[in-house]
């Protein structure tokens, strides 16, 4: 079985019975360069520690899955090269052959429910890729939601993905879609897209009472709490809309396929948007880490 490796902070937070926050790795090692991907790891954490939460940012070191990294082995993650995308189907190997990689939602989320985490904050989701009539490219994120109860904080699904067979999907395998503020479903960059959420919830506090509901029920799998990104951050929707064309134009330009597909298409828009879309993925992630302590205080009130 494997062991995990408890940073002191979270192995503290149990102690305490203070809520913890999961958070993925995948944002620090193919997200943005170093030293900004560590700088903004340490502010998302922050951001968990000020509502009142402890943060677990998920890795797996040298064969060693961690809940919560210990400040030097952030700052090293965040310098390594050749750091594996760890997903269901290749998180066992890495353990298993010794290696290091960044969890992804699906990873992140089966870390967290081992380490009886609830409640994990990204940034957005995978989903169905465009043309994914023809590749079948799906994300496992989406059949993750559907087995693990852990509830995402996620500002919607990536704005480069289909986005209503991202939420056929989600509706076909039962995985609570619930908008925060409003009635529409973000796109990531965007705070609305031109489709409705299944549902809505406003309140922390009803959004923490959902997810013990379902375990009450007995309904496997977690929900997707989407929340939209900051108005004073977000790139309009129809202002993206051409850049993600010529993004996907360009990948399928050079065969881009694979895990490979989503780095590529942000890289390409980040220059084409001239550096604006990865100031609005610091945002919106920062503003899920708060709504995600939030949602984990109130998950353990209504325990107590």
């Amino acid at each position: 079985m494997t062991d995990l490796v408890l940073s002191a902070e979270v192995q503290a937070a149990h102690a305490s019975k203070t809520p913890i926050v999961a958070l993925e790795s995948t944002i620090i090692t193919h997200g943005m360069p170093y030293p900004q991907n560590v700088e903004v790891a340490r502010q998302v954490e922050d951001d968990i520690r000020a509502e009142g939460a402890a943060p677990a940012t998920i890795a797996v070191l040298e064969g060693r899955l961690h809940i919560g990294l210990e400040p030097d082995q952030l700052t090293a993650l965040g310098q390594a090269h050749g750091v594996a995308k760890l997903s269901r189907a290749d998180l066992a190997v890495c353990i298993a052959t010794g290696g290091t990689g960044s969890t992804t939602v699906a990873a992140t989320m089966i870390a967290a429910h081992r380490a009886g985490i609830e409640i994990f904050a990204t940034g957005g989701i995978g989903g169905v890729h465009q043309g994914a009539e023809t590749t079948f490219d799906v994300s496992a994120d989406l059949q993750e939601l559907a087995q693990t109860p852990v509830t995402v904080i996620a500002a919607g699904a990536k704005a480069i993905l289909d986005i209503p067979k991202t939420l056929e999907v989600l509706e076909t395998l039962g995985v609570p879609v619930i908008s925060v503020g409003q009635d529409n479903f973000p796109a990531f960059w965007s705070a609305r897209s031109p489709h409705r959420a299944p549902l809505r919830l406003d309140d922390p506090a009803a959004i923490a009472r959902a997810h013990r509901e379902r375990r009450a029920l007995g309904i496997p799998g977690g929900q997707l709490v989407a929340n939209p990104i900051p108005a004073d951050a977000e790139i309009a929707a129809e202002t993206l809309a051409p850049i993600i064309a010529t993004a996907q134009a360009d990948a399928a330009k050079h065969r881009i396929s694979g895990k490979a597909v989503t780095p590529y298409l942000l890289q390409r828009i980040f220059e084409l948007t001239q550096g604006r879309s990865l100031t609005a993925n610091i945002a919106l992630v920062r503003n899920n880490a708060r709504l995600a302590a939030r949602i984990a205080r109130a998950l353990g009130s209504s325990s107590d």
